[in-house]
């Protein structure tokens, strides 16, 4: 099972099948219920986590005591990895959406095999370069556009990430409730709500047993008007 997450990681992946059987013996299988903290902003950074199944909230609290998820992830996807590399506290917080389970592995043995496999460097980068380019576009999105614009650019990206066709929409295979699509674009939960039912009177969007399915390419039209 930890050898196949690797293989799946934009990370480990470039690694061959005997590397990755070897450096699977530093990694352990860890499981969390649904809603369950995985660990909690400024707790010491001692472990780098790819997630396997489920998805995984990254949370930042505020002053006035809400969150603001700044990132769902997906299986394959890697969190904690920032703070565990630079050593400082989680900037964030990581909570279970559903039943998950992940792989993990210390500051030290990870240390120990990107020594090894210096590659891992590299890729290690250019994923999260490619991360930071995302949160720029995400904050440049939620300064400059209307609430609308930004619940449409978060639905199409989901759609693009953890989106399976069904029936002429594409389904957005996680259970995502309004207060966290508020949460994620900076808006109420009650702007959510208007913004939502507009968008599935105009046909763009759907709900069904807590699941979201859009309609592609009329919701990106809508970007672009």
């Amino acid at each position: 099972m930890i050898i196949e997450a690797l293989k799946n990681s934009e990370v480990f992946s470039s690694l061959k099948e005997a590397e990755l059987k070897k450096i699977s013996a530093f990694f352990e299988k860890a499981t969390y219920k649904n809603n369950e903290t995985i660990f909690i902003e400024g707790d010491p950074s001692d472990k780098f986590y790819i997630l396997t199944e489920g998805n995984v909230k990254i949370l930042k609290h505020t002053m006035m005591g809400k969150d603001i998820i700044l990132e769902v992830m997906s299986p394959g996807d890697i969190f904690g990895g920032v703070a565990v590399l630079d050593k400082k506290p989680y900037p964030a917080s990581a909570r279970a959406m559903e039943s998950t389970t992940v792989i993990r592995i210390s500051r030290q043995n990870l240390v120990k095999i990107m020594e090894e496999y210096p590659i891992l460097k590299l890729e290690i980068v250019r994923y999260f370069s490619d991360k930071l380019r995302d949160a720029h576009e995400m904050l440049k999105d939620i300064a400059t556009e209307r609430v609308e614009k930004r619940i449409a650019s978060l639905l199409l990206k989901l759609a693009e990430k953890v989106g399976v066709e069904e029936d002429g929409f594409r389904k957005i295979d996680l259970h995502l409730t309004r207060q966290e699509i508020a949460e994620m674009v900076g808006t109420t939960v009650e702007t959510c709500i208007r913004t939502m039912s507009k968008l599935q009177k105009q046909g763009m969007v759907k709900s069904s047993n807590g699941r979201i399915a859009i309609k592609v390419l009329p919701l990106q039209r809508f970007l672009e008007e």
